[in-house]
């Protein structure tokens, strides 16, 4: 309606205007008389025209007011509610594209604190995506890797170590943390590599350098070798001094006895943890490895009780061969004896208690499920058990560290040296098995290890 009211309105002042031009057209040749009785009447018709147009504008403003007063109240709310919920969703939008911007401006900033960290970091740090191209490297990354560490390109291209790329490759195909360790990064160099898997299927590797950490193991296993090297011949000679004057002099005190028969018993001891510390540092030593064959479970737990019998019986000690699994395992004979005579040697002397006549101990093993062997490998699994005073629990977790004694008075009286489970613990881990006790106050103690099986291995 208002489009045609002003529609009409416009049309009326054209034709006004046209009206007005002609008129003043045919009057220009007139005389003036003429003219002005013209001029009179085209003033005439202008004033009656105005009328007629104003009475024409009022007819239209009222018929508008009219349609406007018609329209229901409810109708004019629901419109200008409409226009408040448009402003209203108008400012929502601003304030959330505000509330985006600072997140945004967040998002920036921690990723520029991360990446500080992360350059400030001493270890290299190298992310790939699922292709194997290097997504982003730390400051320290690019210095080991000058020129070539660079975002885009492809790992395989800048690091040639195996060991680093099969440590990454195995943390994006099995989505599992992997470690490795890598001599032939860098010449003299030696690293721990760890990958761990991102979400978009790539991963993160991290390489810390433990040269100079490895330098100072290795000049502290050489010291403690070559120490105990040079102990063990003073100490046999005191100990064969010792031996002879007590085997062969006969004028000797009773309190002279005492005295040598202690300096033997100490020199014994002495003589125990010169050869458990030269075990330890063979087996610490990267240098030795041990050369693995099938051998049969029960073979080794029939000849490490053949080995034990002798102590057993001098300290009154039942030892008994149980259950054992004639499955193969691959294992160092010489080195899993050597455990077994450890956890047995530990049983005879603390595997009795105060009301039994006779201490106890029983070896066995049996075939280990896949469901409960490590990674799902096949293993067996070696058990030496006791039924003594047991240990206490919270000594479970420590007493494979190396000197740790749970009762350090009876452990020095019964001549251990503390170095009997951590060689024990070495040994086996060195094979790829796991070591762990189980005890019950007053109930006795039970050792286990576990060793992989050989390939096609099978029960007698």
């Amino acid at each position: 309606m208002t489009r045609g009211l002003f529609f009409s309105l416009w049309i009326r002042i054209l034709l006004a205007l046209a009206v007005v031009a002609a008129l003043l057209v045919w009057l220009a040749p007139l005389r003036r008389s003429e003219w002005i009785a013209g001029s009179v009447l085209l003033l005439v018709w202008a004033a009656v025209h105005a009328f007629l147009l104003e009475r024409s504008v009022r007819r239209h403003i009222a018929s508008l007011t009219a349609a406007v007063e018609a329209i229901p109240e409810r109708q004019i709310a629901e419109t200008l509610q409409e226009f408040s919920d448009f402003d209203g969703l108008a400012r929502a939008l601003a304030a959330a594209s505000q509330r985006v911007e600072r997140a945004l401006a967040a998002a920036a900033g921690s990723r520029r604190e991360l990446e500080a960290m992360i350059d400030s970091m001493q270890d290299a740090v190298v992310a790939v995506d699922s292709t194997g191209r290097i997504q982003w490297t730390n400051e320290h990354m690019r210095r080991l890797m000058p020129g070539n560490a660079r975002v885009g390109h492809a790992l395989v291209e800048i690091i040639r170590d195996p060991d680093v790329l099969d440590c990454v490759r195995n943390a994006m195909e099995q989505r599992t943390v992997s470690e490795r360790r890598s001599n032939l990064l860098l010449p003299g160099r030696i690293f721990e590599v760890s990958a761990s898997p991102t979400p978009g299927g790539g991963a993160v590797a991290v390489l810390h350098d433990i040269t100079r950490i490895e330098q100072v193991e290795r000049t502290q296993r050489d010291f403690v070798a070559n120490v105990s090297h040079e102990l063990r011949t003073p100490l046999t000679s005191i100990s064969g001094y010792v031996e002879t004057l007590l085997d062969h002099e006969t004028s000797l005190s009773a309190q002279a006895r005492e005295f040598l028969e202690t300096i033997l018993k100490n020199a014994a001891r002495m003589g125990r943890l010169t050869e458990d510390l030269l075990a330890m540092a063979r087996i610490e030593s990267s240098d030795q490895e041990l050369h693995r064959v099938p051998v049969s479970a029960d073979v080794l737990v029939r000849d490490a009780v053949r080995a034990m019998t002798g102590l057993a019986q001098d300290r009154g000690v039942v030892l008994e061969a149980g259950e054992a699994t004639g499955a193969e395992v691959m294992a160092n004979a010489d080195a899993i004896l050597q455990v077994l005579s450890n956890l047995i040697e530990n049983g005879i002397k603390y595997g009795k208690t105060s009301t039994q006549d006779h201490a106890r101990v029983v070896v066995a093993a049996r075939d280990l499920p896949p469901s409960e062997a490590s990674e799902g490998k096949a293993a067996v699994e070696f058990c030496v058990r006791d039924f003594g005073p047991g240990i206490a629990s919270e000594h479970l977790s420590r007493i494979f560290e190396r000197f740790y004694r749970v009762d350090k008075a009876r452990s020095r009286e019964s001549g251990g040296t503390g170095l009997g489970l951590a060689i024990a613990r070495y040994v086996v881990e060195g094979h790829g098995g796991k070591i762990w006790a189980k005890s019950e106050m007053n109930n006795g103690s039970m050792f286990f290890f576990t060793l992989p099986k050989a390939h096609n291995s099978t029960n007698d």
